[in-house]
């Protein structure tokens, strides 16, 4: 049985077939200079600083320092580990303080999460750039994770590893849609989901002027906030993954979804916007690989489960119930709005100077782009054609067209339309039939509009394993939930993965911290090739000395080199793993002090300040 943990055997062998961690921390006689040679993460570890992590689990906890999307995918719990090291965050905690949220305790739920729509909808951008963080190859993520899941498992469940996506949601090669049609076929993104001070952080890098995240970061980003700011209990609230795409189902109203940075309301769902169609496209084509709720999660691949079954019921019949409407005049129009080759069978009559004449309504459709009117809602239509140019209008009905005022007469003759009905089919066909080739398609058409069928999961073909959930109020603090994390991680390893996404070195073993470093950051060893080394050494010396990351949480080194700043630690270790590519035989040692970093490059001493009081002595 393939272990989802990715744990190595007791005789040392490593997800790769290499004997031990690809990075271990070395244990080494003191050095002639006098540097102690340790592991801890502290001399005295504090309380709530964590054991070392075995070797068998390193490559699971340095994932949850890089949050690749290839990595949430194979460790699922990842996933909410992310949502809740936002959760942790100040700077989530300050959006609180802003005079945008004034007042948000007096509104409901639904209005709530419309500001919060807008504030993130005005400080982030969408990002998908290759770029960002740099590349990999498949064949080195198969081997490293071909013990936690198979590679033909892999290949047809994520895209970067074969999966091209349903055919309905790509007319276009997938690697050409990203970008990746100029490498090599083994070469894929690591597209790492991002923290929100690393989303922020998108702001100093150029052509940026607002914080950035992919779809991963954006809707761990939303969960976190609804808790945070909206006050949203975690048990509303359902993380979604397929292949291609990430989203959040909130148990609000009648349901309310994520979708970058936008939400979807069931309204919005049906309304048949080229946007709306674009929010559908995974969920309308795609198998849900993962949901992720505060109760556990069940994975499409893995056959155990820890989800509460009553929340997964819920949540199902919830999303379903979103997802499906009746048919009716108003959803009818909606239906021909994102079926615009439907628009050529229709027109609509208007009363103009007493006289009634006729319009194309392909020609209405597109004029309402730019209207506060539409098409489908009676009781403003008038106004809508008022606003349509005179000379698209004739004096005679068209030729072989229908027309869409007497959609109200056909719903009056069939209030209660069942699209599966033999007899409700013949009545469409012959009241809206034309003489196009889209007649047989029609009823097909509309079933599918109005009714979709999420493929989620299985939960009865799933071994469930009792698991602690996340435990936490709205009404908490933020002091109060870090001490209820804090209790609770012990016994939950989501909880527990939660403070290594969050960074906190305070708290945490360095080691999966430091393999995730000198192994998994090209940005930066890229962006210096063409630096030699003085120059290297002088460039990461002149950074400025300012962290993405408050307190004793550090960041990455391509976070370093992307957003050009960083406490003395992180650009120490930005130089490690320039240096260790590039001299891999150099002997590597870090000392960190609370007000200062030493870097051992065989001979040279690399010295900067830190403000991030924190102490590690060890080899790399």
């Amino acid at each position: 049985m393939i272990n989802p943990c990715g744990w190595v055997d007791e005789q040392g062998i490593d997800d790769t077939g290499r004997h031990g961690p690809q990075l271990a921390i070395v244990r080494l006689p003191t050095p002639d200079d006098g540097v102690t040679v340790r592991a801890m993460t502290s001399p005295s570890p504090s309380p709530g600083a964590a054991a070392p992590i075995p070797a068998r689990q390193l490559d699971l906890y340095s994932s949850a320092i890089t949050l690749s999307d290839m990595e949430i995918f194979v460790y699922p719990q990842l996933l909410y580990s992310l949502v809740l090291a936002n959760i942790l965050s100040p700077v989530l905690w300050r959006w609180r303080d802003d005079p945008w949220f004034a007042a948000i305790d007096k509104l409901n739920s639904y209005r709530r999460i419309l500001r919060l729509k807008q504030f993130i909808m005005d400080r982030y951008d969408f990002n998908l750039d290759l770029d960002s963080w740099g590349l990999t190859r498949k064949d080195v993520e198969l081997e490293r994770f071909k013990t936690v899941m198979a590679p033909e498992v892999i290949a047809r469940s994520n895209a970067l590893f074969g999966y091209s996506g349903d055919k309905y949601y790509f007319d276009m090669d997938i690697r050409r849609h990203f970008g990746l049609d100029k490498y090599d076929s083994d070469i894929i993104p690591y597209w790492k989901t991002e923290t929100v001070e690393a989303m922020d952080a998108f702001s100093y890098r150029d052509g940026y002027s607002n914080g950035a995240g992919e779809c991963v970061s954006l809707s761990t980003l939303y969960a976190a906030a609804l808790f945070v700011v909206c006050r949203i209990p975690l048990e509303k609230i359902y993380l979604m993954a397929t292949p291609l795409h990430s989203q959040n189902f909130v148990d609000v109203r009648e349901g309310i979804l994520t979708n970058n940075r936008r939400i979807v309301t069931k309204n919005m769902w049906f309304n048949g916007t080229a946007l709306t169609a674009r929010a559908q496209r995974a969920l309308r084509n795609e198998q849900v690989t993962l949901v992720a709720h505060c109760s556990g999660h069940v994975h499409v691949v893995y056959p155990e489960a820890t989800i509460d079954p009553a929340a997964f019921d819920r949540f199902s019949r919830q999303l379903t119930d979103f997802m499906q409407t009746e048919l009716n005049e108003e959803i009818l129009c909606n239906f021909l709005r994102q079926h615009s080759q439907r628009q050529c069978c229709f027109q609509l009559r208007h009363q103009r100077h007493g006289k009634s004449y006729w319009v194309a309504a392909e020609k209405v459709y597109a004029h309402e782009r730019g209207s506060a009117y539409k098409v489908s809602d009676p009781a403003t239509r008038d106004r809508l054609l008022d606003e349509v140019d005179e000379y698209d209008f004739q004096p005679r009905p068209l030729a072989g067209r229908f027309d869409l005022a007497q959609l109200g007469d056909f719903f009056q003759r069939y209030p209660q339309p069942d699209l599966n009905s033999p007899a409700f089919q013949q009545a469409l066909l012959e009241e809206f039939g034309c003489d196009c080739n889209l007649a047989d398609t029609l009823v097909e058409d509309l079933r599918a509009f109005v009714a979709v069928q999420p493929r989620l999961p299985r939960l009865s073909d799933k071994q469930l394993r009792s698991a602690p959930g996340i435990r936490l109020d709205p009404a908490m603090d933020r002091a109060a939930i870090e001490q209820s994390l804090l209790a609770q991680r012990a016994d939950n390893p989501v909880v527990d993965l939660a403070f290594y996404a969050y960074r906190d070195l305070s708290r945490c073993d360095w080691a999966p911290f430091l393999l995730a470093a000198l192994q998994r950051n090209p940005v930066c060893r890229e962006g210096s090739a063409a630096l030699d080394d003085a120059a290297l050494l002088q460039h990461l010396s002149d950074l400025p000395p300012e962290s993405i990351y408050e307190g004793p949480r550090l960041a990455q080194p391509d976070e370093v080199w992307n957003f050009r700043r960083g406490d003395g630690v992180e650009r120490a270790l930005c130089l490690a793993c320039i240096w260790r590519q590039r001299h891999p035989q150099a002997r590597l040692q870090l000392q960190v002090e609370p007000a200062q970093v030493r870097l051992w490059l065989d001979d040279q001493q690399w010295l900067a300040p830190s403000a991030k009081g924190l102490h590690y002595q060890g080899s790399l």
